[in-house]
C-alpha cells in the first residue's frame, strides 16, 4: 500500500468518526464545524490543534469530497472570506500561538467575522502611503485615522489593520499590522451607499482605539511584509476559487442563450464563444496556481488571476445585458440594503453588471496588479519610485 493510499484510508477513517459522533443532518452547523476543526479536518495542511493534520494541501480537496458525500454542512465561506481567506493565513503564518489558538477556531466556524482595515482615502493603490498611525503607550498602542472601501465591517467581530508606527523611515518600512476588536470604544463605521443600491462596503473611523501589543501580528516595522502575505491570499481568493466547467456567469450566459434561441445572433455567438474560451482558460490557470498553492505560499502569479477575473467579469456581465436585451436592463431592486454576503449568481443581470464594476478595484486595482505581473513574473524593469527612500513624513502630498 503507498503511502498516499495509507493518508487516504486514515482520512476517511477520521471523517467517519466526525460524522457518526456529530451526524450531519442532526448536529447545528457551527457545532459541526467546531468538531470538525477539532478533528483535523478544517485545513488540513495547518498544524495538529489549529484545524489541521500537518498534511498537503492537495489533500483538502479530497476531505472536501467525502464530507459533502457524507451530507456535512457547507462553511459559510461568503459570510467569513475574509477571515478564511485572508485573516487564517496571515494568523498562522505571523500570529503568537497564543494568537492561534485564540482566534483559528472562531475564525473558521464563523462565531466570529473578519474585516480587513488596508486602504485609505490617501492610501488606496499605493497601499505602503497609510497614514493611520499606531502610537506605543506601554502595553499598548493607541491609533487613530481612517480606512475606506472595507468589506463587511458593519458586519465584523474583529479586523486585520496596518497602521503607521514610524514616520521617519521610508514607507514600506515603518507599518505595523494589528489584529483590532471591531467592538472597541473608538472604532466607527459608517456605510458607503454603492451604485448597486446597497452598501457592503463602509469607511472605518479609528478614534484613539487602544489595541494591546499582544494583538501585534508579526514584528513592530514589518507590518509590508505581513501585508503582502495577506493581499497574495486575497488574490487567490477573490480570482482562483475551485469551479467546474461553465459555472459562475458564464454558467449563466450560457444557459439563456440555450434556452432563449430568439436572442440569438452572429456578432452576439462570437462575443460568447470568445468568453467562454477566456473563462475555461481563466478557470484552468486556477486549478494550475492551486496546485503551486498546495506545495507553497501562493507567488506573484496570483495577482495574474486576480486581474483576468476582474476583466472576465466586467466583459462577461456586459454580455450578459446583451444578450437579455430589455431584460437586461431590469433592475429588481434599488432599496439600501447592508448585506451579509455579495450575491453574483443570485441577482438579475442589471446587478451583476453594476456590481463587477467594482471587481477591477477590490483586492488591488488592476493597474497595480498589471505592475506586479510586469515586475515579478515577466521579469521587466520596475516603475521609477522617486519615494522609495524618502522617510514617510517628507514625501509630498
Amino acid at each position: 500500500m503507498t503511502a498516499e493510499s495509507i493518508i487516504h484510508r486514515e482520512l476517511r477513517a477520521r471523517i467517519a468518526e466526525l460524522t457518526t459522533s456529530f451526524p450531519p443532518r442532526s448536529t447545528e452547523p457551527r457545532e459541526f464545524q467546531g468538531a470538525r476543526f477539532d478533528a483535523g479536518l478544517a485545513w488540513v495542511h495547518f498544524p495538529l490543534g489549529l484545524g489541521g493534520l500537518g498534511l498537503s494541501r492537495s489533500l483538502q480537496g479530497y476531505v472536501e469530497e467525502l464530507l459533502a458525500e457524507a451530507g456535512a454542512p457547507d462553511n459559510p465561506a461568503r459570510r467569513i472570506g475574509i477571515g478564511l481567506g485572508m485573516a487564517g493565513p496571515t494568523i498562522l503564518a505571523f500570529g503568537t500561538e497564543e494568537q492561534k489558538q485564540r482566534f483559528l477556531r472562531p475564525l473558521w466556524t464563523g462565531e466570529e467575522v473578519w474585516c480587513q482595515l488596508f486602504s485609505e482615502p490617501g492610501a488606496g493603490s499605493d497601499l505602503a502611503a497609510v497614514g493611520t498611525r499606531a502610537v506605543r503607550a506601554g502595553d499598548d498602542w493607541v491609533v487613530n485615522g481612517q480606512k475606506v472601501w472595507t468589506s463587511s465591517a458593519h458586519e465584523a467581530d474583529w479586523a486585520i489593520l496596518l497602521a503607521r508606527t514610524d514616520p521617519d523611515v521610508p514607507k514600506h518600512a515603518g507599518m505595523t499590522y494589528f489584529l483590532v476588536d471591531m467592538t472597541d470604544p473608538g472604532v466607527e463605521v459608517r456605510a458607503l451607499r454603492q451604485i448597486t443600491g446597497e452598501a457592503e462596503f463602509n469607511e472605518v473611523f479609528l478614534t484613539d482605539v487602544r489595541i494591546p501589543d499582544t494583538h501585534r501580528a508579526g514584528q513592530v516595522g514589518e507590518g509590508w511584509k505581513v501585508a503582502n502575505a495577506t493581499l497574495t491570499n486575497e488574490r487567490v481568493a477573490i480570482g482562483g476559487d475551485d469551479s467546474v466547467r461553465e459555472s459562475g456567469m458564464i454558467g449563466r450566459i450560457a444557459s439563456t442563450w440555450r434556452e432563449r434561441p430568439e436572442v440569438r445572433s452572429t456578432a452576439l455567438h462570437d462575443k460568447l464563444m470568445t468568453s467562454w474560451v477566456e473563462s475555461e482558460v481563466f478557470r484552468l490557470n486556477g486549478i494550475r496556481v492551486r496546485q503551486k498553492l498546495a506545495v507553497g505560499a501562493p507567488g506573484p502569479e496570483s495577482a495574474g488571476l486576480k486581474l483576468v477575473f476582474a476583466r472576465l467579469a466586467q466583459t462577461i456581465s456586459g454580455l450578459e445585458v446583451e444578450v437579455n436585451g430589455e431584460d437586461g436592463l431590469r433592475y429588481s431592486d434599488w432599496t439600501m440594503t447592508r448585506p451579509d454576503v455579495v450575491d453574483f449568481t443570485g441577482r438579475d443581470p442589471g446587478y451583476r453588471y453594476l456590481r463587477a464594476k467594482g471587481n477591477s478595484i477590490e483586492g488591488g486595482t488592476s493597474e497595480i496588479l498589471r505592475n506586479i505581473v510586469a515586475e515579478r513574473v515577466l521579469g521587466l524593469p520596475s516603475e521609477p519610485r522617486a519615494d522609495k527612500d524618502i522617510a514617510w513624513k517628507d514625501v509630498p502630498r
